[in-house]
């Protein structure tokens, strides 16, 4: 896998005091919470906080750190899909051509399918693994997400991104699943990275929050434009509540990554379990592409049971899972996929690894697996 530890500690440690160089004496260690729409503003009102729409210095903690993290200009919004909409009005008008993830986040789809396709974009879909298949001649814009969620099938994004700027395209990459700690897009050569920090990031599944990085300018200006115009902010407490669970990211990361390994490997040996989606296992079809831009195979395990009604019953007969929606928190967690319509096996369940002791968390899995 790439090899990033040693950078990636530091980046870890140096986002832990990064407020440190704008502390003044007797300043609050904690990021504050600033709640505010209106500010004092007589006279000429530029270079000032003017409305709270536009402004805010809880948003600026949270986008500072991001912005760290990432290596880039952050931007915040209020749900991953608000980054991911910020994204594409930023960037893309009628009569433009964009690709995005056939097995992808459905709501992707949707956001495609019910809003952009009547403002005359045109739209096309591929499958993760195919997504270079075709070329990138006429195309606006490149979207995609890998792991694809929930498959966790995988593209290359250096590759990708490579062949769509000669095609005079941008790339856009959806990194919600990896965090910039398992992947980092904009390094690979993508132009902008939305996410939905409701998950990993945040981590106690207590708060929606999102974002966008890139490091062109202009594009940010379009980005922050737009979240600016179109009122798509994040509150404040959110954005603390936020900030608060990015500082402890890494440890939490790097423990459900570690834990879902170790989960995948038993869990292929399973008897009751058909299939085993891990990009970190040796065998899976994006194995060789996750040793070479990830690193790490994820949190993210796909499991594949002969059955819905066997699948239900491991989830919900299972005394260490969260039967639930979303994932990256730190209670593990698992859903049964088809029911939102993802072109899945009625028995595939999208397992979140979370943070409990691994021992604890196999035994509980093996017997509801046992039982079902």
């Amino acid at each position: 896998m790439t090899d990033t530890r040693a950078d990636m500690d530091q980046i870890a440690t140096e986002l832990l005091h990064l407020r440190r160089a704008e502390l003044a004496k007797g300043d609050p260690v904690p990021l504050p919470i600033t709640l505010a729409a209106m500010y004092h503003l007589p006279g000429d009102p530029a270079g000032a906080r003017g409305y709270g729409r536009m402004d805010n210095p809880t948003w600026d903690g949270l986008e500072h750190a991001l912005g760290h993290l990432e290596g880039a200009t952050a931007i915040a919004f209020p749900s991953g899909m608000a980054a991911i909409a910020a994204a594409f009005f930023a960037v893309v008008r009628a009569g433009d051509k964009v690709i995005i993830p056939a097995d992808g986040y459905y709501t992707t789809r949707l956001l495609a399918d019910r809003f952009l396709k009547p403002l005359g974009v045109v739209v096309e879909e591929r499958l993760t693994p195919a997504m270079a298949e075709g070329g990138f001649a006429g195309v606006r814009m490149v979207f995609l997400e890998t792991p694809s969620n929930p498959g966790l099938d995988l593209c290359d994004i250096a590759g990708i991104s490579e062949a769509a700027h000669a095609a005079g395209a941008l790339v856009v990459v959806d990194n919600t699943t990896m965090t910039p700690y398992g992947q980092r897009p904009l390094d690979l050569g993508a132009d902008l990275v939305a996410a939905a920090d409701t998950k990993a990031p945040s981590g106690h599944s207590d708060v929606l929050m999102g974002h966008v990085t890139g490091r062109d300018a202009d594009l940010m200006a379009r980005v922050r434009d737009w979240r600016k115009i179109s009122g798509a902010i994040p509150g404040p407490f959110e954005a603390w509540v936020t900030h608060r669970g990015l500082e402890t990211l890494e440890l939490r990361f790097s423990r459900m990554c570690a834990s879902a390994a170790e989960v995948a490997a038993r869990l292929q040996a399973h008897p009751k379990v058909r299939l085993v989606r891990y990009p970190g296992l040796p065998g899976d079809p994006g194995h060789n592409l996750c040793q070479s831009q990830m690193s790490t195979g994820g949190f993210l395990i796909g499991l594949t049971l002969d059955s819905e009604a066997r699948a239900e019953r491991f989830i919900t007969g299972c005394a260490a899972l969260q039967p639930a929606t979303s994932f990256g928190g730190v209670h593990s967690s698992a859903e049964r996929r088809a029911r939102w319509g993802d072109a899945v096996a009625p028995g595939f369940v999208r397992l979140s690894v979370g943070i409990e002791p691994v021992a604890v968390l196999w035994d509980a899995l093996r017997a509801s697996l046992d039982d079902a």
